[in-house]
């Protein structure tokens, strides 16, 4: 009988499609959800609403893993240098808070292991990271055409041009924690 060891995580790295293109390639995940976290207007936020960044949440997605095959800290390590933790509310050519890179940790030992590789991370970038560490509020879920987006529109121009070579580099990185 195989246990598992199920936990949350939850990451804003710019655009949701492509994080959730990442974390789904990743072994050990069981599940990645798009969605928003972070915002300061109650009710539940659409995609309308959030692309105009006046709701204050972040796309983000949130990440089932089984501890016993991935650890919190590799999660992260992907999470860090598959997107550019050093650009303030902006990922290539989205720009706006919704886009912020940010951490939102579940408990206070995911606080502390996000503290400590964000600073053990500096060394692979040029210019300071600017990824905010906050305590999940809540999250609510994307709509269902946010759902597993890449997969259902590798043709379509973003996809090609933004998600395609994040996978690349995804591999290319981390090809011992793939799938």
């Amino acid at each position: 009988m195989i246990i598992k060891n199920l936990q949350l995580a939850t990451f804003g790295g710019g655009c949701f499609w492509c994080t959730e293109a990442v974390f789904q390639e990743v072994k050990g995940v069981e599940k990645v959800v798009p969605g928003y976290s972070g915002g300061n207007v109650p009710g539940h936020p659409t995609y309308r609403e959030i692309c105009s960044g006046l709701t204050g949440h972040a796309e983000v997605v949130q990440v089932t893993f089984d501890a016993n095959v991935i650890s919190y800290e590799d999660i992260l390590v992907i999470f860090m240098t598959t997107h550019d933790p050093t650009t303030l509310n902006r990922q290539g050519a989205d720009r706006g808070t919704q886009y912020r890179s940010v951490i939102y940790y579940h408990n206070d030992e995911q606080k502390e292991i996000s503290e400590i590789v964000s600073k053990e991370i500096t060394s692979y970038y040029e210019n300071p990271i600017v990824t905010e560490i906050s305590p999940l509020d809540v999250f609510y879920e994307a709509e269902k055409e946010h759902q597993d987006y890449y997969k259902n529109n590798k043709s379509q121009g973003y996809c090609s041009f933004v998600i395609t070579p994040k996978l690349a580099k995804l591999r290319k990185l981390h090809a011992n924690k793939l799938k």
